[in-house]
């Protein structure tokens, strides 16, 4: 981790400060004053800012049931993100783990441990990510089929990979996909010529949304479902 970032999360300090601190020659990495922020702090190194001795606060990671019109993001302009809905001391260190759509409602993962998050999204992993999706039109029986075959969405040149399709009611169905292609879940039905109406995620990788949860509501993941995604 840099230097800055260490010192940014370890004080509750802005980037722009501890940088005044660093010039000032107010940190020692192992013993010796350090005034480049992209120094890399390197594994048990010991930190201190005049003269205290840093440690980072523990990772952390959330589960929150996001709203309809709520961002998933860490900041905009115009629309509440998944942040503001946190009461958290310093939430502004945490980073939604992908995103959905502002129209798009259900399970996000929030965190501050990087290396976790890029082990979720990374395409390679094959995250099964499971949405509940309501139609405009009722969905013929052979949607299943072709969901499993893999469908060619519009201005794409190759397939998405198979998909599983479960249809609740005429116009309801769960689908389950592996990767996270831009509207990805619109988008397939769309080739199948129907239109989604709402859509709520329910899974990332085995781990599902908490019933107790209402929209706008969060709560700690437990140490099993941290490591069931890792």
């Amino acid at each position: 981790m840099r230097l800055d970032r260490y010192v940014s999360q370890a004080a509750g300090l802005s980037r722009a400060a501890v940088r005044t601190l660093l010039r000032r020659g107010a940190v020692s990495v192992d013993g010796i004053v350090v005034k480049s922020a992209d120094l890399h702090v390197p594994a048990g190194g010991r930190v201190e800012l005049e003269g205290a001795v840093l440690a980072l606060p523990g990772l952390r990671y959330f589960m929150l049931n996001k709203p309809l019109d709520v961002v998933c993001s860490t900041s905009d302009g115009g629309h509440l993100t998944v942040l503001g809905l946190l009461d958290e001391p310093r939430r502004e260190l945490l980073h939604p783990v992908g995103r959905l759509d502002r129209d798009t409602t259900g399970l996000v993962l929030l965190t501050d441990d990087g290396q976790w998050s890029h082990g979720i999204t990374a395409p390679r992993r094959h995250r099964d990510k499971v949405y509940c999706a309501t139609l405009a039109e009722a969905l013929a029986a052979s949607a299943v089929e072709r969901f499993a075959a893999g469908l060619m969405l519009k201005g794409e040149d190759r397939a998405t990979l198979p998909a599983r399709l479960e249809i609740l009611a005429p116009t309801v169905a769960r689908v389950t996909v592996q990767e996270g292609r831009y509207h990805q879940v619109k988008r397939m039905f769309a080739a199948l010529g129907n239109h989604v109406t709402a859509l709520h995620r329910e899974a990332i990788g085995g781990v599902v949304l908490d019933p107790a949860l209402a929209p706008g509501e969060y709560r700690a993941l437990r140490e099993d479902e941290v490591e069931a995604l890792r």
